[in-house]
């Protein structure tokens, strides 16, 4: 029988709140746990204050979904950038993971998740609408689908295509070396510079 909450303490409470992090399990939770009370001033003071930090500092950004510590980030706002290139991604996971191969020069677009009957998540609860008005305000030349190869990632791609204007605008996806089922995020740097090289039209 689990203890119940109105009876917890605030090491039961610690644990709880850390188990409830992805890929944290209550094992894991209680050896953080641990760890961080047994370090206070070293660890858990400097954890503290970072956290209040980011709670308070970090937006997200107005154009494309980034976080960063200002309303439009700092990829945003780099002219050095093509502006007419635009990658969609799933979430900031994907997009820190293609920034950190170097490879690619464009702008984003994160749609904040992926089409999906199962959970629940519709259109309307994704960045589908803004990504469609920016296509068509700002000369976007070609639209990288950068989505994961899993069946919710495959359908949000190919109801992204059924609602793009067809006509000049280039539509590719990432193609070799992401396998299927394979999740962006847990991909390998050149993994990911090859599935960029070798992006394919749709």
């Amino acid at each position: 029988m689990g203890t119940d909450r109105k009876d917890e303490g605030p090491l039961d409470a610690l644990i709880r709140s850390l188990a409830g992090l992805p890929g944290l399990g209550p094992r894991s939770a209680r050896r953080i746990a641990l760890h961080l009370l047994a370090s206070k001033t070293e660890v858990m003071a400097p954890f503290m204050a970072a956290l209040a930090q980011a709670a308070e500092s970090v937006h997200t950004c107005r154009s494309c979904g980034n976080l960063d510590f200002s309303d439009i980030c700092r990829i945003c706002r780099d002219e050095r950038r093509s502006r007419q290139t635009l990658c969609v991604v799933a979430g900031v996971a994907d997009l820190w993971a293609l920034e950190r191969t170097g490879a690619y020069k464009g702008r984003y677009h994160v749609l904040g998740g992926v089409l999906s009957a199962l959970d629940g998540v519709g259109p309307d609860d994704l960045r589908i609408a803004s990504l469609l008005q920016k296509v068509k305000d700002e000369g976007i030349q070609e639209l990288i689908l950068a989505l994961s190869a899993t069946v919710d990632g495959q359908a949000t791609a190919h109801y992204l295509m059924d609602r793009l204007p067809a006509g000049a605008l280039k539509v590719t996806r990432l193609a070799h070396g992401i396998p299927v089922g394979g999740e962006l995020d847990h991909l390998d740097d050149g993994t990911i510079v090859t599935a960029l090289k070798s992006r394919a039209a749709l």
